[in-house]
């Protein structure tokens, strides 16, 4: 690849990466600044941005240890929070064949909603290759790092109530919640997911009823969904 070439890939690449970037920073700069009111260490926040580096895990990380909650039970609502990756990990890797292994484990480090979304319609567009890709997840990566850390460094001079910060994480979920109502499957799902935290929450002790509705909604949806595909 030549040095004319490199430019235009590496411009192409911010070219598409700069909206993802736009929209990381004051959610990163939230979540930080949530961390720290939670007395969570900058340097903490640094490495679950760099290890785990998923926006809606880290939020929920993060409330769930200013609840006080069991690491199983955060490790547990993590990994069911993660599992979509599979599928867009799945939906990704028709445009990535033949390319090694190091560079699977690269690029995927870096997949997220948005940077799989702007990746999936470029290549499915064409003109589109996997070293643009690759400067899309790891460009909105550096910038969801930064952003985290600076929100720790600058949480302790922000009141808790301060611009909305302490509601960032409800508002972030009801967002993910309606993107997702695509039709009347969703809808129940969701119903039910809510139906069944709440009781929960008034009769069993801890916080395993978010893992446990989530798993249980998920399943009943599931269910129906393959059921009414069979129907004529």
């Amino acid at each position: 690849m030549d040095e004319q070439k490199k430019t235009n890939v590496l411009r192409q690449g911010v070219a598409a990466a700069w909206p993802i970037c736009l929209g990381y920073f004051p959610l990163g700069l939230a979540l930080g600044v949530l961390a720290q009111k939670a007395e969570i260490p900058w340097w903490a926040v640094a490495m679950m941005s760099v290890l785990v580096f998923a926006g809606s895990a880290q939020f929920i990380c993060v409330a769930m240890l200013a609840a006080g909650a069991s690491m199983p039970a955060i490790i547990l609502t993590t990994f069911f929070v993660n599992l979509r990756h599979v599928l867009m990990s799945s939906a990704l890797a028709v445009y990535l064949q033949g390319v090694s292994r190091r560079f699977l484990a690269l690029y995927s480090y870096g997949v997220t909603d948005e940077s799989f979304a702007v990746n999936l319609t470029r290549f499915r567009a064409g003109a589109w290759d996997r070293w643009r890709a690759l400067i899309v997840n790891h460009l909105a990566n550096s910038v969801w790092i930064l952003a985290t850390i600076c929100g720790t460094l600058v949480g302790q001079f922000v009141p808790p109530g301060a611009l909305g910060i302490d509601y960032a994480l409800t508002a972030m979920f009801i967002c993910l919640l309606v993107l997702q109502l695509q039709g009347a499957i969703y809808l129940l799902t969701a119903v039910i997911a809510g139906a069944l935290a709440v009781v929960w929450y008034l009769t069993i002790p801890g916080d395993s009823y978010i893992v446990g509705a989530s798993i249980s909604a998920a399943t009943m949806g599931y269910i129906l969904k393959r059921r009414l595909r069979r129907e004529p």
